[in-house]
């Protein structure tokens, strides 16, 4: 039974919940609700794109989506006795998904952005464990339901330093989203225009994309401002290890957890990032430790074998992947689109290794199992 919660209603977008939401990061957000430390909280959330991709969406349509309302989190969560210096542990107890779904490829967007400039998207049903699709026949993805983001506000002044690290990466041609406005809840100037996104983690959490946190998972977040601020979205049904389209399963969730501020720890462990642990972690044989897989390798080398880059875990895993989708197509018959679609939700990436230079290994495995 949980000691409070926070309802959503089931067809509005986050814009419309009355304050018990956010889409950017900023200290000044107000909390949704308050907790003593060593409460449970359940709070409902939305799906990622803020309930604009419909059961029927065509992947032209996915060109009119509004990418600034990414990602509707439920919260802040303030918990009382939470200062710097402290370490918030959440132990999840529950996620509970929605039975709809979808994953989808966004031009400009994902791992393999330049190799799939056109839209797509897959319809998921989720019922008796597993997800299955028209769009993807003959694959049953089994679930794993876990929280794509999970994080805490930053302090002021960690807020001033991650805009000027990013504003100077964006100045040397990194792939940064700056603080923009347009559609930012809330909406006040004097947050919306130097919160940041929701896109990338950072020291607070954020979005992690860790699929190994399933209910059982405790998340450990360094405290940056008084009571914390935990606020949680992007709820997977399944995902791979990479989430290599930049899209899971992804799908709408109630999420519960146990929130337990553990005085001083951060100081003492000298703990400046989230770490995590499982007492048990399984989800099924099929995806958690594969009894039948086929994996492909990727090393840093160009794809017309003329270039060679020195330790690029980067590129490895890029070539990787693209040897995994070329298989999808020769040995299932699927397009590229549902190759990409399915390595975002069932392969797993996985650093071989590090110490061969140049030439550092990725391999993605395939579980066969999800096949028939």
């Amino acid at each position: 039974m949980a000691d409070a919660h926070v309802h959503l209603h089931p067809a509005q977008p986050l814009a419309q919940q009355d304050g018990k939401g956010h889409n950017r990061w900023h200290p000044d957000i107000a909390a949704a609700v308050s907790i003593a430390s060593g409460s449970t909280v359940s709070l409902d959330t939305i799906d990622a794109l803020d309930r604009q991709i419909t059961p029927t969406m065509t992947p032209s349509e996915l060109l009119g989506i509004d990418m600034g309302r990414i990602h509707p989190l439920t919260g802040p969560v303030h918990v009382a006795g939470a200062e710097p210096g402290d370490l918030l542990a959440i132990r999840i107890e529950a996620i509970e998904t929605a039975a709809l779904g979808f994953t989808f490829i966004m031009p400009g967007f994902g791992f393999l952005r330049e190799h799939f400039p056109e839209p797509y998207i897959v319809h998921w049903e989720m019922s008796g464990g597993f997800a299955c699709s028209e769009d993807l026949p003959g694959v049953k993805i089994p679930g794993a339901p876990f929280m794509g983001v999970m994080g805490v506000a930053p302090s002021h002044d960690l807020l001033a330093r991650i805009n000027r690290r990013e504003a100077d990466l964006l100045s040397r041609g990194g792939a940064v989203l700056p603080p923009d406005a347009a559609a930012a809840v809330p909406a006040d100037p004097s947050i919306a225009a130097k919160a940041f996104r929701t896109i990338a983690p950072h020291e607070t959490g954020g979005n992690i994309d860790i699929k190994q946190l399933t209910a059982g998972a405790t998340l450990y977040l360094p405290v940056y401002q008084p009571g914390g601020l935990f606020s949680v979205g992007d709820a997977h049904f399944a995902q791979g290890d990479g989430e290599s389209c930049g899209t899971a399963v992804e799908t709408s969730a109630t999420f519960v957890a146990k929130f337990e501020v553990l005085k001083g720890e951060a100081t003492r462990r000298r703990q400046n990032d989230p770490s995590f642990e499982h007492p048990g972690y399984f989800t099924t044989p099929e995806m958690a430790t594969p009894r039948r897989f086929y994996a492909t390798t990727g090393i840093p080398v160009s794809r017309d074998g003329l270039r060679n880059e020195s330790e690029d875990l980067s590129m490895a895993a890029r070539n990787a992947l693209l040897n995994m989708i070329d298989y999808l197509v020769d040995a299932r018959g699927l397009t590229r689109a549902q190759a990409y679609c399915l390595t975002s939700v069932a392969v797993d990436l996985k650093v071989s290794q590090v110490v061969d230079v140049p030439n550092l290994i990725v391999s993605a495995f395939l579980p066969l199992d999800i096949f028939g």
